[in-house]
């Protein structure tokens, strides 16, 4: 690997043909994002379409976990991927990865749902999303490094950022097709087929997509490399190889990892929270989300243009340390501004689970093999069902768990030995008895749109998407600058797909798994701390800083 830092312009100065092929990369990339999100985006939906066979809370998660499994498998398609771009080169390997993506898309649009076809609905889902997952694994690599090899020597963390862009620019454009079919066929039409409507506009865009992908040129560094014989034969193999795979272990534990809890917890899980936490309006939840997301955009392209004169680690890592000190205020300040009711409640009647610590389990299950009938789990699964916050208060053993509420005590039941009709009967009547209960406590069902302080929500959410800027915006020239050019593509994607497909990708699954089986609405944050404050460590004592680093070799 060079690690010289002799100045050098690989490509010369960026002249209108080289900007006109980054924009097409860069559109191109923004449609691939879009297609990925829409599931995210409407993940609660898909809940109830795909996962209708198991409680709503679990369906929820296995939702979340459906979405996760296309980042999982992320980091296998930056390997194929990522190798077959640097062996054949960036531009054909484009090609293949946005003809997948947007075929996947497409057929999600087209597919039956668990009440047509059964548990074929969800098995078929999934398989739509490993092939998107493998897609984009093979799509970030490939966009970065290909712009990075155009860009000229001191401006990569520029013109690098504008691929940073293309992932918030997909959320928003996702957000915004969304948007105006709910508003255009109202709730109930669109929460029952009007969903679809997105995924089938991808095969509008993946036509747009290949016809801008073929306009593309090969990289000058990849052209001048084959054309001097020292390309790599076999990528993969090579990347990780002694140091170099070291040096990627590093960067995903001290860049990647925090740089994905950032993002992800500052774009989705904050939607997450709004809609399923605090019980925001999804229209107006989308429509916060989408004004924070414009709002911020700008600075991926500041803080790319920041990284090329104070550094690229420095930014990376600030970015981090301020996720990890202001999260937990940031988040109970959108609870106060969002649903002020429910922070009422909580204050002057908390939902308290009286209950033999010893039945309450912590209800995780994403293989549904589980069941959960002891009287406490019974109560508290109502209580995450209605999205209230509960603690649980010990009680002597084996006695039957009951919900102190505002005054008003509601008995739970034991499940265990029950008919499928009689436990039925008695889940409704707990839930009626609870909700009774909870509406005389001042729980509100649903966030008051006329008390919801859109300002402060909005700033909230806004200074979220800030910190993903930082984190994300020169990362990108970061990953480019470490790696050398014949392994560059699947050197940088591995440790990036890992990092984002893994670590950030399982985020909303296990903080809303963390808030579900805790009963503390916040207590999922500690997962994004943790992993941010790690980065901040590791990143701080063992990476580099690059700017100045000459990505010829």
């Amino acid at each position: 690997m060079n690690s010289t830092t002799t100045p050098h312009t690989a490509a010369g100065e960026l002249g209108r043909g080289h900007k006109k092929v980054i924009f097409a990369s860069s559109l191109g990339t923004v449609f691939e994002w879009y297609d990925f999100y829409l599931y995210g985006s409407l993940a609660a939906i898909i809940a109830k379409q795909f996962f209708s066979g198991v409680n709503e809370t679990t369906g929820f998660i296995f939702a979340l976990l459906a979405f996760a499994a296309g980042f999982a498998v992320r980091p296998f398609g930056a390997a194929f991927f990522g190798s077959l771009g640097d062996r054949i080169g960036r531009k054909y390997t484009f090609l293949v990865t946005i003809v997948l993506m947007g075929l996947s898309t497409f057929i999600v649009g087209i597919l039956p749902n668990y009440a047509s076809i059964g548990v074929a609905a969800p098995i078929i889902l999934i398989v739509l999303r490993l092939l998107q997952g493998l897609a984009l694994g093979g799509e970030y690599g490939g966009a970065a490094t290909y712009v990075a090899e155009h860009a000229p020597h001191g401006k990569r963390g520029l013109y690098t950022s504008f691929i940073q862009t293309t992932a918030t620019l997909g959320l928003f454009l996702s957000l915004l097709v969304i948007l105006g079919c709910r508003l255009s066929l109202g709730t109930e039409a669109f929460e029952a087929w009007g969903w679809r409507i997105p995924f089938l506009v991808s095969i509008v865009l993946l036509g747009v997509s290949v016809w801008i992908r073929l306009q593309l040129s090969e990289s000058p560094l990849f052209q001048q490399m084959k054309a001097e014989g020292k390309g790599s034969k076999q990528p993969f193999r090579d990347s990780l190889k002694g140091g170099n795979l070291k040096l990627m272990l590093l960067v995903l534990l001290g860049a990647t990892a925090g740089q994905a809890v950032v993002w992800y917890g500052g774009q989705f899980y904050s939607l997450f929270f709004m809609t399923q936490a605090l019980k925001v309006d999804a229209t107006t939840a989308n429509l916060l989300i989408a004004g924070a997301l414009a709002l911020a955009t700008p600075f991926f392209i500041f803080f790319g243009w920041l990284s090329d004169r104070i550094g690229r680690k420095k930014i990376i890592l600030a970015g981090c340390l301020l996720a990890a000190l202001t999260y937990f205020p940031i988040f109970k300040g959108l609870t106060h501004y969002a649903n002020p009711g429910i922070e009422e409640a909580r204050t002057n009647s908390p939902a308290v689970v009286v209950a033999d610590p010893a039945t309450c389990s912590f209800q995780f299950d994403p293989a549904n093999v589980r069941k959960f009938t002891s009287s406490c789990d019974v109560a508290t699964s109502a209580l995450t069902k209605a999205g209230v916050p509960y603690t649980v208060q010990a009680a002597p053993a084996g006695s039957l768990a009951h919900v102190e509420v505002g005054g008003n005590k509601v008995e739970s039941y034991e499940a265990a030995g029950l008919s499928k009709d009689d436990a039925k009967a008695k889940g409704a009547d707990l839930t009626k008895a609870l909700k009774g209960a909870l509406t005389s406590a001042g729980y509100p069902e649903k966030a008051d749109p006329d008390r919801i302080n859109i300002p402060m929500t909005l700033f909230l959410l806004w200074v979220l998407v800030i910190y993903v800027t930082m984190v994300y915006g020169p990362i990108a020239a970061y990953l480019v600058e470490l790696f050398p050019t014949r392994i560059r593509y699947t050197s940088m994607s591995l440790p990036y797909h890992i990092g984002n497909g893994w670590f950030g990708g399982f985020l909303p699954a296990i903080s809303f798994a963390l808030v579900a089986g805790t009963g503390n609405m916040y207590y999922g944050l500690w997962y994004p701390i943790g992993v941010a404050v790690l980065t901040l460590i590791v990143g701080t004592l063992f990476l580099r800083e690059t700017k100045d680093v000459d990505i010829t070799a």
